[in-house]
């Protein structure tokens, strides 16, 4: 770390944006978009953990899949953190501020089957898509309706990757059990 130091911004600060929405309304806007972007790392975390993890005859296909979709959220978080950015605030960036900050829980270090990894991402995804729901209707309530479309925008892929891994967890499967089980 560099012996001099400036700070240029601090952590949790709004300024005068050039959007020219009103500083509280920012405010409020901001603190839902951080959290937006802290759960969008937890999911990236998660998801990118099963891509390592995943294991067994389906493996190539849900390998595929998941970095398709933690691609998806990496590219969702930073659209949030430069919209957070353009709207005055400073985005969370350290781990523990994004932990801090998080509405959804990441499962432990343990590795699980892929039903099971899979039915907490599932879980994950619904919880987020409902705080993105209400987002949504936030920000477009303050006059936001860049932030809202933003939102709906990225909504519109967290439900797509959701239902793929509904599909996923159906019984319906080409593979076989073995009988030597």
């Amino acid at each position: 770390m560099s012996s001099q130091e400036t700070v240029r911004r601090q952590a949790d600060t709004v300024s005068e944006n050039p959007l020219r929405l009103e500083e509280e309304k920012a405010e409020q806007v901001i603190e839902a978009l951080n959290t937006d972007l802290a759960d969008a790392y937890v999911l990236y975390h998660q998801l990118h953990k099963h891509h390592w993890n995943v294991e067994g005859a389906e493996h190539l296909d849900i390998h595929v899949f998941l970095q398709e979709a933690y691609e998806d959220v990496e590219e969702a978080a930073d659209d949030i953190a430069e919209r957070i950015q353009a709207l005055g605030g400073v985005p969370h960036a350290s781990m523990a501020t994004l932990s801090d900050a998080a509405t959804v829980e990441a499962e432990d270090e343990d590795v699980y089957d892929i039903r099971t990894s899979l039915s907490n991402d599932l879980e994950m995804y619904g919880d987020i898509i409902e705080s993105y729901r209400e987002h949504i209707g936030l920000a477009e309530g303050l006059g936001d309706y860049a932030s809202g479309e933003m939102l709906r925008e990225q909504l519109v892929d967290l439900e797509e990757h959701t239902h793929v891994i509904d599909h996923y967890l159906e019984d319906d499967t080409l593979v076989l059990e073995s009988a030597t089980k």
